[in-house]
């Protein structure tokens, strides 16, 4: 029997696991790790405590001064970080968030900590520059990441339940493109010093953010999302935590969904559950629970573009082999490819406030729609050209 179960694993890791990693693109961290295999009870476990905690600690940072039901939301908060650089105007939301920093940083130390830090990259870099772009088009469409959906789930925002339908049925057609054959090619071993850049940057804007803040962009208090945020050093520390903790069990918002489809594997999507129960227990102890559609913080009621706008990203997500927050842990591990989509993705915050295609409260702009509407059909392109052009030999 022993023989049998040996010999079936060995088929599997020869023939099989080659053709899924093809798929999804997986880190070689996330093969040695089998996260894509069958998890064990304690991952299973370690996956749902750090989900809850992801949810407690973004209440905290609402109670410690975030925006109502974000916590944390990393498209909004590199949207803000591109303002205080001076990439946009927009003086509403416009602060280096330090939970950006704590995210790359505490994925960086638990990587190199762990011996999982790996320089990496190469795999259509343009391509995923793109995409993160994209997606951070339909996020500021809905308002938020696939994170601050699941936060604004847990506020009692009803309109983030067309968000939550958007986000499925993109990951589904993303999942139609990966069951095709669909790559954006191999990565490959880069130097050490090639993948400490990003996390080395995010050094550097901490000690901007410290010492010579006057050279950065704020948003008054009171005047926006931008001014209102939690002390440096908690959203410092909570980035740190966090995002160390996301190293350690590839916690993603995406992969919940698109395992599951794929492989009937659940255990991600424990922890998709858990971020919604436990910031909806502290919502509830904090009086912070608001159910409804009219009157939401940082939302509009308009469903089919809240729907629209994620479903912009999920397709995008799914492309790129992980959320934005995956994406900002990749970055922290070495792999360039992801630093250079969350260069997208800042640039994408950018350009959507220097040209009116986010949404506010009032609801999305017309520019916004029609950015939403090419989003979508340059995403379908790069997935058919990925899938279906002729991969040339040599």
């Amino acid at each position: 029997m022993d023989l049998k179960i040996r010999t079936c694993e060995v088929f599997f890791k020869v023939l099989y696991w080659p053709y899924v990693k093809n798929r999804l693109q997986v880190t070689e961290s996330d093969e040695l790790r089998g996260t894509l295999m069958t998890s064990s009870k304690k991952e299973r476990f370690l996956i749902a405590g750090v989900g809850a905690l992801v949810g407690i600690v973004s209440v905290l940072l609402v109670f410690f001064g975030n925006p109502a039901n974000m916590g944390f939301c990393i498209a909004c908060f590199l949207r803000d970080t591109a303002g205080a650089l001076g990439l946009h105007q927009t003086a509403a939301v416009q602060y280096l968030r330090p939970e950006i920093i704590g995210l790359i940083l505490g994925s960086f130390f638990m990587a190199l900590g762990r011996k999982e830090f790996a320089a990496r990259g190469g795999s259509s870099p343009m391509t995923r520059f793109v995409l993160g772009f994209f997606v951070a088009i339909g996020c500021l469409m809905f308002l938020g990441c696939p994170l601050r959906m699941v936060l604004r789930l847990a506020g009692g925002d009803g309109n983030a339940l067309w968000g939550l339908a958007g986000f499925v049925m993109g990951i589904l057609c993303g999942i139609f493109f990966l069951n095709h054959g669909y790559s954006l090619k191999r990565t490959y071993k880069q130097s050490f010093p090639e993948g400490t850049v990003l996390p080395i940057i995010e050094v550097l804007l901490l000690v901007l953010l410290v010492t010579a803040p006057a050279l950065l962009h704020f948003t008054e208090a009171g005047a926006g999302p931008g001014g209102n945020h939690a002390p440096l050093l908690i959203s410092l520390c909570a980035g740190l935590i966090l995002g160390a903790l996301a190293q350690r069990t590839r916690l993603c918002m995406v992969a919940g969904i698109r395992d599951f489809v794929l492989f009937r594997e659940w255990t991600m999507l424990l922890g998709f559950a858990a971020i919604l129960v436990s910031a909806f227990v502290c919502n509830l102890l904090a009086s912070f629970w608001n159910p409804g559609f009219t009157g939401q913080p940082l939302s509009h009621t308009d469903g089919l573009w809240n729907a629209l706008g994620m479903l912009l990203a999920g397709f995008g997500c799914v492309l790129l082999g992980g959320c934005p927050l995956r994406q900002l842990i990749l970055s922290g591990e070495g792999n360039t490819d992801s630093a250079v989509t969350v260069l997208g993705l800042l640039a994408g915050g950018a350009f959507a406030h220097n040209f009116g295609l986010a949404s506010s409260a009032g609801g999305p702009t017309t520019a916004g729609k029609a950015a939403v509407v090419i989003g979508l059909a340059v995403v379908c392109l790069i997935a058919c050209v990925n899938t279906f052009v002729p991969k040339k030999q040599g």
